[in-house]
């Protein structure tokens, strides 16, 4: 049988996120247009998209990364959270997601962990295995290696 999520974004367009980076840094403005044009109409409810949990993570790497955009923490999160948060605008793990980007901006983690930790949680589990001691400062996790 089919996840029911499943079924709910079979079908549906998938977002890149270079479409994401190009409207929120405006470094194209004939793409960052479009882009601005496509989520318009992601907010009024005419385009539904979905967003693989990838496309999350790519946008805050390259937000973040000292090699590309340099964006502190919380301002990556300000970003993405109004984009993450449209009803037409869906993917995968929605809570565990948001779960990540608040820990991403609360710690040294990086989005990958962070979404790890997220997970724990919404799996009610409290053992990672890791050499990453990031891991350690979150109370509520035991961390293994």
């Amino acid at each position: 049988m089919a996840n029911p999520s499943s079924r709910k974004i079979r079908g549906l367009p998938l977002i890149d996120t270079d479409v994401i980076i190009r409207l929120l840094t405006g470094d194209d403005l004939e793409k960052q247009a479009r882009a601005r044009g496509l989520f318009k109409r992601i907010e009024a409810g005419e385009v539904i998209v979905f967003a693989p949990i990838t496309t999350i993570a790519d946008c805050v790497y390259v937000l973040s990364s000292p090699s590309l955009y340099k964006l502190p923490r919380a301002e990556v999160v300000g970003l993405l959270l109004p984009i993450l948060r449209l009803r037409g605008f869906r993917m995968q793990d929605r809570r565990a997601v948001l779960k990540a980007l608040d820990l991403f901006a609360a710690t040294t983690l990086d989005f990958g962990d962070a979404y790890l930790a997220a997970s724990m949680e919404r799996l009610r589990s409290r053992t990672v295995y890791s050499f990453d001691r990031a891991f350690d400062r979150i109370k509520e996790i035991q961390r293994l290696a």
